[in-house]
């Protein structure tokens, strides 16, 4: 591959990405010929040409060399270029790995240290007064919950993901000083090494040839769930305990999944697979247990007649079946090998699978993961007490922590239904027991006086000799295999029942009463349900009925009930559905807006709020800097408890490698503490500057809604001049891309939209209509309102960042495979346009002269991924062309695809 990049962060990064692009141009020489390479190189001059003027001489050239190019070639250039993005995102992977251990460094200046980092929150807090002591009371009644979905914006396999990996792995182990006498890094071994990987990574087919079904989704959160969380998730704790000097603090990290339980819109998830998801998360935490308790077995051989033990661990010990003479005096082996014979026994039970490293005898499995913990904890006591601290903070500490966060269910299971499924089904039971003839006719104050009386019965409706719908029996069996998994893997294996598209009350005591039949509510003690169901408010209009909507629920026995034993409510608001509704301006707004509305709700009542973001890995899904997202939420509305979804991309992105995820899960914490305990003065920016907001967010809305919903020919514009049709033959979800069959803007998944304009690098969803909105505003109050408020210097370095990456040059081609050239014009000229007063806009709040003028590091990163990403979106221009012209040929399809994993892993966060 070429050895040409552009301006990149650091020496290092440069000499990597060089290093990694020689060695795969030697792998495409070797296995794609000299004449495949000699293509790849024409396309990327021209490309770069291209982007520094079209109307250039070497530009012109690219059409030609693209109408050119055979199948074969085409195919093996879009190829190489998604290769080599995946190559470089490594590099650059390592450089910001490389720039977090600078931070670690920070314990001797603290205040040098970013404020997303450990030390770095500690020293903001304590420039506002608080000390450690404060932090450690928060964290210990916090929950910090990053939740992983299946959302289908990760177009990577599996297998890929694992070079990759293997690839990064490699560069670590000889990244040390001294590390060239190592095995495997003298240079010859370690350059063979690499090319080994690079040639396994080339020959591998980097888009799926079938479908996902919900069980692959499954194994690849598990995968994530096993490799990095077991394992940086502990140290994590282990680290904030040691800082702040509390060794009981419990665990604040919790992670969330929502695959296998997720069915909206969703029709492959049944109770079936919500008891894969629990099952496969055993045997992955459990097998890790297993392996852990193994280890220590055969560390820890201290001899009775060397060693002093407690009466707690010569009774465990005595009670063991062990009867090898080997350890007759090892008391602590012989306690192990009862404790690996128990959790052996317990991994068959709860998988239905041996342990695959059988246990010496049987033994009786854990009735949870309290019994397993209390034994290990009896070891480590035994262990202090008589040998000293250097017991307290080890691989047995490590695992009970371990224990601690993930118990026997790895990750907390999300439900997730849609309010119209729920309404059909409660209709249909009403209707088989004569109660009601027909539910849905009824109004808002009806439904719920139907609902609450039910509620309050001990009666149920299901009868089984009656017909029900397929979809009530579904629904029925899914909340069947939730109390089943609740019994099996204790409380926090399923902890909420989110409820999508809710506009009304009567939506949340439907889950209660369908939560009634299958006995996980009950009339004569509410508060112990076991699942709270939350809302989760979409659209501009929901969030904007958001306070009536909980304000009405809450004041219903039962949902009361079930809130105040928690002593909070959960309220989801989403990020993607909103945005595609009104702008990502008045997304931003009405989402900051319906989180200090439902505050006054929960507070009013008593309750704390907890609210679940549900953000995307592009700007237009609530994309960003997490640490900055939290940071700049409403005053009062995190108070140590936040929960955010992590989507797609965006997984791998973020935790895909252990100290990435630490940086990741650190800035979490981080600004939680900060936006909890030294939070902005959001209350009084926004009592100074909302109403400018507002009327922002009113014409941002007013401009987009224009040109998406009522500019004629924008579907066939949309539909036309982005790789939507391509899209749905990717094959990275389970789900569908649209809700129906309709065309309709309204009925597309957020998701499809997003991704749609980001690899037609239009970004559209990350910025139209603020430069039509703020037309006519005072500039100089903008400029202040970008430089105090942190939601709006949030949201503007978001939409600079997701701008950076758009090219309205390459999207000017996009719109040539419109069949009516005019409308292509037309609408992209509309594009541009606001486009461009949008930029303007941009910089003269920020006073730069370019965009990311401000954040150079972003802004050479970005720069250097363009010269790779830019001949992808070409090459996808050109095939997109030859197939909607008639081309059928498989291969057409495969470049295409090809191209646009290229692309998604170019831009990073995409979808």
């Amino acid at each position: 591959m070429p050895e040409h990049t552009a301006p990149v962060a650091d020496d290092r990064l440069r000499e990597e990405v060089r290093l990694l692009g020689a060695l795969l141009g030697d792998v495409i020489r070797d296995e794609g010929g000299e004449s495949l390479y000699d293509k790849i190189e024409a396309v990327r001059q021209a490309s770069v040409a291209y982007h520094r003027d079209p109307a250039s001489h070497p530009a012109k050239r690219l059409e030609r060399l693209l109408t050119e190019l055979d199948l074969d070639e085409a195919v093996g250039l879009a190829h190489g270029f998604a290769v080599f993005s995946l190559l470089a995102n490594i590099a650059e992977d390592r450089a910001g790995k490389r720039r977090a251990q600078t931070q670690t460094l920070a314990a001797l200046n603290p205040e040098a240290a970013r404020p997303d980092t450990m030390e770095g929150a500690l020293a903001r807090l304590a420039t506002a007064g608080k000390t450690p002591s404060d932090a450690r009371d928060l964290l210990a009644e916090a929950l910090i919950s990053p939740v992983l979905t299946a959302h289908p914006s990760e177009v990577r396999r599996k297998s890929v993901i694992d070079r990759i990996a293997a690839i990064s792995d490699i560069l670590d182990a000889c990244d040390v000083p001294g590390a060239e006498a190592a095995p495997g890094c003298a240079p010859d071994t370690f350059r063979r090494n690499l090319r080994r990987q690079a040639v396994i990574l080339w020959t591998t087919r980097l888009v799926r040839g079938a479908g996902l079904v919900v069980q692959d989704e499954i194994e690849t959160v598990v995968s994530f769930l096993e490799r990095i969380f077991l394992k940086v998730a502990p140290e994590q704790l282990a680290d904030w305990r040691r800082r702040l000097d509390a060794p009981d603090l419990p665990p604040f990290i919790r992670i969330g999944a929502w695959v296998g339980g997720d069915r909206d819109g969703n029709p492959n998830v049944n109770g079936e697979t919500l008891g894969a998801a629990m099952s496969t998360g055993a045997r992955a935490v459990l097998r890790h247990y297993l392996d852990e308790t193994h280890a220590l077995g055969a560390e820890l051989s201290l001899s009775a007649s060397l060693a002093e033990v407690t009466p707690e661990l010569a009774a465990l010990a005595g009670a063991s079946d062990d009867t090898s003479p080997h350890r007759a005096d090892e008391p602590y082996r012989r306690a192990l090998t009862e404790i690996y014979a128990r959790l052996a026994a317990t991994h068959e039970t709860l998988t239905g699978l041996p342990a695959p490293r059988p246990a010496r005898f049987t033994a009786t499995p854990y009735d949870g993961p309290d019994a397993f913990r209390a034994e290990l904890a009896i070891l480590q006591d035994s262990l202090v007490s008589r040998h000293g601290e250097v017991f307290a903070d080890d691989r047995l500490a490590s695992l009970i922590t371990a224990v601690d966060i993930f118990g026997f269910h790895m990750a907390t299971l999300d439900l997730r239904q849609n309010s119209d499924v729920h309404a059909r089904v409660v209709a249909d039971l009403f209707r088989a027991s004569g109660v009601e003839a027909d539910y849905e006719a009824l109004d808002e104050e009806a439904r719920i006086a139907l609902l609450s009386g039910e509620l309050a019965s001990g009666r149920l409706l299901f009868n089984p000799y009656a017909e029900y719908a397929p979809e009530t029996l579904k629904e029925r069996s899914i909340l069947q295999a939730a109390a089943t998994a609740l019994a099996t893997f204790g409380p926090q294996a399923i902890r909420t029942h989110i409820v999508s598209k809710t506009d009304a009350a009567s939506d949340l005591l439907e889950v209660y009463l369908l939560l009634k039949e299958v006995g996980l509510y009950r009339p004569e003690a509410p508060g112990e349900c076991p699942i709270q169901a939350a809302p989760l408010f979409e659209t501009i209009d929901d969030l904007r009925a958001a306070k009536p909507t909980l304000e009405r629920l809450l004041k219903e026995p039962a949902a009361m009930a079930v809130a105040r034993a928690r002593g909070v409510q959960e309220v989801m608001i989403g990020y993607s559905d909103s945005n595609k509704d009104g702008s990502y301006l008045t997304s931003t707004w009405e989402l900051h807006e319906a989180s200090r509305a439902l505050l006054e709700v929960t507070e009013a009542a008593g309750l704390k709020l907890q609210l679940f973001h549900g953000r995307g890995g592009a700007v237009g899904r609530g994309g960003g800097s997490s640490f900055a997202g939290v940071v700049s939420q409403p005053k009062g509305t995190v108070a140590g408890r936040i929960r955010i979804t992590e989507q797609g991309e965006v997984i791998a992105n973020k935790y895909g490698e252990p100290g990435v995820a630490r940086r990741n899960l650190d800035a979490l914490t981080a600004g939680t503490l900060i936006a909890s305990l030294a939070p902005p003065p959001d209350d009084e920016l926004t009592a100074r500057h909302g109403a400018t907001a507002a009327r922002l967010s009113q014409a941002s809305m007013q401009a987009y809604r224009k040109l998406v919903y009522e500019t004629e020919g924008f579907v066939d514009y949309f539909r036309a001049a982005t790789p939507i049709a391509e899209l749905s033959e990717l094959k990275i979800g389970s789900r569908p891309a649209s809700r129906t069959a309709s065309t309709r803007i309204e009925d597309l998944r957020a998701i499809p939209w997003v991704f749609s304009w980001s690899q037609s690098r239009v970004m559209l969803p990350g910025w139209f209509g603020f430069g039509s909105a703020v037309e006519g505003v005072d500039l100089e109050e903008l400029k202040v309102m970008g430089r105090d408020w942190p939601f709006f210097r949030t949201l503007i370095q978001n939409m600079e960042m997701i701008m950076a990456k758009a090219d309205m040059t390459i999207a000017r081609r996009y719109a040539t495979l419109v069949p009516d050239p005019a409308l292509g014009v037309r609408i992209h000229g509309e594009l541009k346009a606001e486009f461009d007063r949008t930029e303007a806009a941009v910089l003269a709040i920020n006073g730069q002269d370019r965009l990311l003028g401000g954040q150079p590091e972003l802004d050479r990163l970005i720069r250097q991924r363009m010269p790779y990403v830019e001949p992808l979106n070409h090459v996808q221009i050109e095939l997109i062309r030859r197939r909607r012209a008639g081309d059928d040929d498989p291969r057409v399809r495969e470049g295409i695809l090809l191209a646009v994993n290229g692309v998604a892993a170019g831009l990073r966060n995409s979808g």
